[in-house]
């Protein structure tokens, strides 16, 4: 492991854990360095993913301090702060073209025929354990295969979702937020609060007063505003909703992304208690016509899954979901992610030049 990711992850742990009390300032960067005999770039770059994580905060001309708390009280973040959001915006950040041509002839050339057999209802295995792989490789999240649903794309998940829960169910949605999520909501008849965003995620008075009984985010730069939750507002949703019984809708569009890469934590990989349905697409990251996406159930809700809703067919063909899974297991998908970062990373230097 990369030195800056073990001073990273070694602050982290001892963030979370306790060890390192919230409010409590840390060792100058100095001595963090010659305690881990490295160089003060190495460790202005792990301070630097700390405070873009919210584990930590920096205060002028004072040093560095833990900004996490995990507790089972709500915590306004007081006057609405906004830093300054920069809009990155590469030209083109699909998967190029002859990667895909590439990777659409290898699969019906060792698929063959197999491409035209109808996949299981929940999706193709190969793709389903294609996907866990990855996700414990990149995003520290583990599933079996059975939790994993492949559909075609988010609003076909947000329909499933509202189907899945009683009639009577009321969920909570940003405000504002992508109108295609309250556009769904809207359209199937679903009762919905739009819950205000403050500076780091979802106001705590909005979701403390909230009558609703499933919480829909999207985390990472929620369209319009370029808003993501910290990891601190992260636990204050898991402590609401295990709290009370509720659950949350975990919409990661795009989080892939992140400068931080792989490190950044899902609200699903946080979660000990079965509350968090993950929703991801592969719209985004491949490319706008690749109408393929996953949605990961918690362990407790599978069996109700399988009664009421399991009957559904796969909505993504055979072929595409074969092609998605090539991508994974070569490697392709994350060298290309990891492309995007390094061009991201460089125009946003470009800016602050």
């Amino acid at each position: 492991m990369k030195k800056y990711l073990t001073i990273y992850s070694k602050i982290r742990n001892d963030i979370i854990s306790g060890a390192i009390e919230y409010g409590r300032k840390l060792p100058s960067k100095r001595a963090t360095g010659e305690k881990f005999s490295c160089s003060l770039i190495t460790v202005e770059h792990a301070y630097g993913l700390l405070q873009s994580e919210g584990y930590i905060e920096s205060k002028e001309r004072s040093g560095y301090y833990a900004s996490y708390y995990r507790g089972k009280v709500f915590i306004e973040s007081g006057e609405e702060t906004e830093k300054e959001k920069r809009a990155i915006r590469v030209k083109d950040e699909n998967i190029p073209f002859t990667t895909l041509a590439k990777t659409y002839r290898y699969v019906l050339s060792e698929y063959a025929e197999s491409v035209l057999v109808k996949s299981l209802n929940q999706g193709n295995y190969d793709l389903r354990l294609a996907i866990k792989r990855y996700l414990e490789r990149n995003r520290n999240v583990s599933v079996d295969t059975d939790q994993i649903i492949i559909g075609s794309g988010a609003e076909y998940f947000y329909g499933l979702i509202i189907e899945f829960f009683p009639k009577n169910t009321t969920f909570a949605i940003e405000n504002p937020s992508y109108k295609q999520i309250e556009n769904v909501y809207k359209s199937k008849g679903a009762k919905y609060e739009m819950l205000s965003l403050a500076g780091d995620g979802i106001s705590s008075a909005d979701l403390n007063n909230t009558k609703a009984k499933v919480l829909h985010t999207t985390p990472y730069r929620s369209f319009p505003t370029g808003i993501s939750a910290s990891v601190s507002k992260k636990a204050e949703y898991i402590a609401w909703a295990e709290g009370k019984g509720n659950y949350i809708i975990e919409d990661d569009y795009e989080s892939e992304f992140s400068l931080n890469g792989s490190i950044t934590d899902t609200i699903f990989s946080m979660d000990n208690g079965n509350r968090v349905i993950y929703i991801n697409t592969f719209t985004k990251t491949v490319c706008k016509s690749m109408r393929v996406g996953y949605m990961i159930l918690p362990k407790n809700l599978l069996e109700k899954y399988r009664e009421k809703l399991g009957f559904y067919s796969c909505t993504v063909p055979t072929l595409e979901q074969y092609v998605v899974a090539c991508l994974l297991n070569s490697g392709t998908f994350e060298r290309h992610l990891n492309k995007i970062r390094r061009q991201r990373k460089k125009e946003l230097l470009n800016k602050s030049d």
